[in-house]
């Protein structure tokens, strides 16, 4: 207990800070709970003027001090400035604009903010919804706020603050690059609020951020309100992962664990483990984890529920539920579930029942009610905010859920619990981060509720204890730079600022920024390999003659001889190409080579578009795919030809296997004699390379007795001086890369009319700036070549799907369209995409990505009025039936889309006209609640 001195000296302490800082003060006599130490020190830099980095751990509260900005706004000043020119005009109103990544989070935010401040005060500007716009503080999507620069809205007079929640979203790969327009491009008089989850190169963002807005205080928490205990499931038994915090900071994993994890793969592999079901002990020993129910029955014994439980799929996490319910499973007593479906029916009252049954409505609802869900981008998102909501308010106790819901909104649980440590990124299945994993875990203790979370991974006998140990103490996650100038930013920029200043903006970039600190680095490194180069000279010298030249005419030979055999494969690969060209439907052709090897017809020739020829065959074992040149040694033959039925599905099991048995039934043999042999090299010396042998055999280097052992010392420098070329290649590049990008992109825009000579931006190019999309150029020609001109609303939202969706996973074959308008209006897309592309690889730009017909029919039908059964049925998805969260989410995209043509002033008034028919067609049903949710 202090003595009264001590709590004298207490009380003047906390009267002076008081006194220096009144608006933290009152702020704080508001909160109801005593500030942390990071969110005191960040709120007092807030209030001396300063702009503040915040990088703490998710939970630990950094939101506190973004709502201390509001409070700094709404609060004003006493001593501000009244304009000389009419003294009798009081202070202009300051402030707040509260920007989070998702429409989620900031309605999450704005509902939280007009509990505190009353709706008279508050306003929300998403995709979505607009209510409020020119009150005090405003909640937004950080892509609002950068529209909102671009256009020069009037909206941002009076801007004192803006919060950046989650601002480590500028490493996004697709959008992270609007972050740095937005702290670019924002006002000086604009206080920046940067808050960050913990990521290792804070120091380094922050001095960006001083160079770009000035005075920015950084403040780093690692610290946990809410302690974190870690654990392994291993079958039955769960272990601690650490003994104690010490152990944890030395990353030494728990003895008892390590010992029984090394005896349980010991006895599987000496069988002791294996499954007792059918074919036991045929393929050697399987590990059977435990099972979902058996977990969820575990957590809700030992009081460790609610929990989240990541599963890296979503038909996992489906299946998880649907387990669970098939074990008995129900954690919610008989008050709990009235309220759950009373929660339920209120929030989807507006969804047609007929739609309700195909969503699996009565499914879902039953696992609600016995306290479990699924979480995924799958789902319709109605369904997804009830589980959101239901498993804050404690009523849904347990949730199967992909990584999205680590990025989603505040859904913290007393427990998190991961199946595997490996997901899938959209390429390939890969090992988690630390950082990923700090995230997952992240969720895992509830302020204000739990004394302590905890954080299970269950063991299998491919996850070593020590690894998992490396996760959970390393909390490196590294904040990289995702900006890259685009076509729109580009033609906003040169008629904002011009094409000089725009160019010195761009170098001031964060991405710019570590480019150029990693060229200090490579700089070094260049340097060394310099003095390395000199040494290996010297090892290489000959008393015999110069062997830098004799040395030359060996490296001289190898080059000739690799060049004719590339010669040799090109040959071969033009001949494979100009076989594929010519076959047509119904011819019989040999795969020599690979997994489709043998006879197989030809389905479809795949001649015009772009590419390489790719034609669709079916094989003799009823494989039905493309094929391109690579599968093809020697160029494709025509052994036969047979007739393929007119209407042939290549899907149906029933008609491959028709075709297949026509196709063996033609006696040819399946490998031809030679198995997929590679045409031999012509024989006969070539002049060149004797000439260089005769030089070589005549050097008097050729005699000395020490010669391989100076040439071993010459190859080493000969590579060490190609690696420091690439080296000096890299500092080149990195040093003024934007600017050259930027260069670059401006002179594809003059050459098609969007910028002028001059540099000013032309009315083309007005219009470019007013498309936010990923294929903003690809539109806008489409606009100004009139390609969409004179469809009907239904066929626009197909024709315009193109440019916006985008497949989770690559399928072969190209999605069939609506034939007649549709199918003109996507051939015409793609010819410009693919002059586009041609421009864009001639300047050495990214390629603008290829339209994707996977979404026209859905999207096609629904606008028509079809039912949503057939709608998701219609879908190209690899699984089957395209998920209805997938469709919502597409089906926004295309609306947005929409939304902007109907806007725009390039586009012809008629199609602006279908552009708002065409909206009206899709926002119905699940669209048309999600709108006005």
């Amino acid at each position: 207990m202090s003595s009264p001195a001590e709590r004298y000296a207490a009380a003047r302490r906390k009267a002076a800070q008081a006194a220096q800082f009144p608006a933290l003060d009152e702020f704080a006599l508001e909160l109801g709970f005593d500030l942390d130490d990071f969110q005191r020190e960040a709120c007092q830099s807030l209030e001396r003027g300063s702009g503040v980095l915040v990088c703490a751990p998710t939970g630990a509260g950094k939101t506190v001090v973004g709502e201390f900005a509001v409070h700094l706004a709404l609060r004003g000043r006493p001593d501000d400035p009244v304009p000389a020119a009419d003294a009798t005009t009081p202070p202009a109103r300051r402030k707040c604009f509260y920007t989070t990544p998702i429409k989620a989070l900031s309605n999450q935010k704005y509902h939280d903010l007009v509990a505190r401040y009353g709706a008279e005060q508050v306003g929300l500007l998403t995709g979505d919804n607009a209510i409020n716009g020119d009150a005090p503080v405003v909640v937004m999507t950080t892509e609002v706020l950068r529209n909102m620069l671009y256009a020069g809205s009037s909206t941002l007079q009076g801007l004192a603050y803006v919060v950046m929640d989650e601002v480590h979203y500028l490493a996004d790969r697709f959008r992270g690059g609007v972050w740095e327009e937005v702290i670019i491009h924002l006002p000086a008089s604009v206080t920046l609020v940067s808050l960050s989850a913990t990521v290792s190169n804070a120091e380094e963002f922050a001095d960006w951020l001083v160079t770009v807005r000035g005075e920015t205080a950084v403040v780093v928490s690692e610290h946990r309100p809410v302690p974190l205990w870690q654990h392994m499931l291993v079958g039955k038994r769960m272990f601690d992962l650490f003994h104690d915090a010490d152990a944890a900071r030395k990353h030494d994993v728990h003895p008892e664990l390590l010992r029984y994890t090394r005896d349980t793969v010991r006895r599987l592999e000496l069988g002791e483990g294996r499954s007792a079901g059918p074919g036991a002990g045929r393929r050697g020993p399987r590990w059977r984890g435990p099972m979902r129910p058996d977990i969820v029955d575990r957590l809700d014994r030992e009081g460790l529920l609610p929990a989240i439980l990541f599963i890296f799929s979503r038909a996992g996490c489906a299946a998880a539920v649907q387990q669970c319910l098939a074990a008995g499973l129900r954690l919610t007593s008989a008050e709990e579930r009235a309220e759950i479906r009373r929660v339920v029916e209120s929030r989807v009252t507006a969804i047609p029942g007929e739609d309700l049954s195909v969503l699996g409505y009565w499914e879902w609802l039953d696992g609600l009610e016995r306290g479990l869900a699924a979480h995924h981008a799958g789902m319709l998102p109605v369904f997804k905010e009830v589980v959101e909501e239901l498993f804050v308010r404690g009523l849904v106790k347990a949730v199967f859920a992909t990584e999205t819901l680590a990025l989603g909104i505040n859904m913290p649980a007393r427990c998190v619990v991961l199946e595997r440590l490996v997901k899938y990124n959209g390429e390939a299945h890969v090992d988690l981060t630390p950082g990923e994993y700090t995230q997952l875990t992240g969720r895992a203790g509830r302020r204000g509720i739990d004394v302590e979370g905890h954080a299970v991974v269950v063991w299998s006998p491919e996850t070593d204890p020590r690894h998992v140990a490396g996760l959970a103490s390393t909390r490196t996650y590294p904040l990289r730079s995702s900006f890259r100038p685009s076509y729109n930013m580009a033609v906003n920029l040169v008629g904002t600022v011009g094409a000089e200043p725009a160019r010195a903006l761009l170098e001031s970039s964060f991405a710019q920024f570590q480019a150029d600190r990693s060229v200090v680095g490579l700089a070094r490194q260049v340097q060394r390999n310099t003095e390395t180069i000199e040494a290996y000279g010297a090892e290489a010298a000959c008393h015999h003659g110069d062997f830098d030249e004799y040395f030359a005419l060996r490296v001289a030979i190898a080059d000739r001889e690799k060049a004719i055999a590339r010669q040799g494969q090109t040959q071969r690969k033009a001949a494979a190409v100009a076989a594929l060209e010519r076959l047509r439907v119904g011819d019989v052709i040999r795969v020599p080579s690979g997994r489709r090897a043998g006879l197989a017809v030809v389905l479809d020739p795949a001649t015009g578009g772009f590419g390489e020829p790719r034609p669709l065959v079916l094989t003799q074992d009823r494989w039905a795919g493309r094929v391109s040149p690579g599968d093809f040694t020697t160029p494709a033959e025509v052994l036969a030809r047979i007739r393929v039925p007119k209407h042939f599905n290549h899907r149906s099991p029933a008609a491959r296997r028709d075709l297949a048995a026509e196709v063996s039934g033609t006696g040819l043999d399946r490998h031809g004699g030679r198995r997929g042999g590679r045409s031999r090299p012509a024989t006969g010396e070539d002049h060149r390379i004797t000439q260089l042998r005769t030089e070589l055999r005549h050097h008097p280097c050729h005699a000395c007795p020490e010669r391989e052992e100076h040439a071993r010392w010459a190859e080493r420098r000969r590579r060490l001086e190609r690696d420091t070329e690439e080296l000096r290649e890299r500092v080149s590049g990195r040093t003024g890369s934007l600017a050259r990008t930027f260069d670059r992109i401006v002179a594809l825009l003059t050459e098609r009319g969007y910028l002028a000579a001059d540099g000013a931006v032309t009315d083309a190019g007005r219009m470019l700036g007013r498309i936010w999309t990923e294929a903003d150029l690809l539109v806008a020609e489409c606009l100004r070549r009139g390609v969409w001109n004179g469809l009907s609303p239904a066929e626009l939202a197909a024709a315009v799907s193109v440019v916006v969706f985008e497949a989770r996973r690559d399928v072969d074959e190209r999605a069939s369209l609506p034939r007649g308008p549709v199918a003109d209006a996507v051939d015409e897309t793609l010819k410009l995409w693919g002059e586009i592309e041609a421009d864009e690889a001639a300047r050495g730009l990214t390629a603008t990505r290829e339209p994707d017909l996977g979404f026209a029919w859905p999207v096609y039908r629904w606008a028509r009025g079809e039912a949503l059964a057939k709608v998701l049925g219609s879908g190209h998805e690899i699984e089957g039936e395209m998920p209805a969260g997938d469709f919502v989410r597409w089906a926004r995209q295309v609306v947005d889309l929409l939304g902007q043509i109907a806007d725009s002033g390039g586009a012809a008034p008629e199609l602006r006209s279908t552009a708002r028919q065409a909206i009206a067609a899709v926002n119905r049903g699940v669209l048309a609640y999600h709108t006005s949710a």
